[in-house]
């Protein structure tokens, strides 16, 4: 069966696609997904492949999650959050700690963002939050990204504890896309949970917050309020 995938994934290949796609999935040398390369499938296409071959044996996925192709990758995992979702306790737990050894070829933004609120935040839904801030302390971006991006299943439920702690502590985060990915939570609680908690968040913390972050956070603001709050009037 995989054989067959990748045979289909290889005739499903756009050359030019893929070179447009290296360069906005930032693969260039000292970029931070350098070497990562690409067929130059729409995520479209991936998905009608996952839903194809959805019964594809787990160590299956884990050849499919290793390939040097970035969209076989992604396949992998939405092979894995379509199976978390269908799965029960154990299966969930085996899912679950699966993902998390293969950390490292989760390695895009577009990755992370696709399968971590599902199966970490999905597992860790109604259990200890400890790997979270196992995960955000890690020197591995994608790990910090994942600890963050898991927090998104917390927060449609209204609770936004543990997305405001890892916020916190990510808020002195070198890398632009923790930047961007904080930003995201903060406005999510915000929307979500509660727009006074947004504001004392950002009120308190506002000589740590990168400029990027506080822009993601309060975009859903009106524009003079958007204005104000960037100059630190709360």
């Amino acid at each position: 069966m995989l054989k067959k995938l990748k045979k289909d994934f290889a005739q499903a290949a756009d050359p030019r696609r893929a070179g447009a796609m290296a360069r906005y999935f930032k693969t260039g040398k000292g970029e931070y997904a350098e070497g990562d390369k690409f067929l130059g499938l729409a995520v479209p296409a991936t998905r009608a492949l996952a839903k194809r071959y959805k019964d594809l044996p787990l160590p299956d996925i884990k050849v499919l999650l290793r390939s040097p192709w970035h969209e076989e990758r992604v396949c992998a995992l939405m092979l894995l959050v379509e199976r978390f979702d269908r799965a029960g306790a154990a299966e969930r737990k085996k899912i679950y700690k699966f993902y998390l050894t293969g950390t490292r070829f989760i390695n895009n933004w577009d990755l992370v963002d696709m399968s971590a609120p599902g199966i970490v935040g999905g597992w860790l839904k109604d259990k200890s939050r400890a790997p979270l801030y196992r995960l955000a302390g890690s020197k591995l971006l994608w790990n910090r990204r994942i600890a963050v991006l898991a927090c998104f299943n917390f927060i449609k439920d209204g609770e936004s504890a543990d997305a405001l702690a890892l916020a916190r502590r990510l808020l002195d985060d070198e890398h632009d896309l923790m930047h961007k990915a904080v930003g995201w939570l903060l406005r999510e609680i915000g929307k979500k949970c509660s727009k006074k908690v947004l504001l004392d968040f950002l009120k308190g913390s506002y000589a740590r917050l990168p400029r990027t972050t506080l822009r993601y956070a309060i975009e859903r603001f009106p524009a003079k309020r958007r204005k104000n709050l960037l100059a630190g009037i709360f």
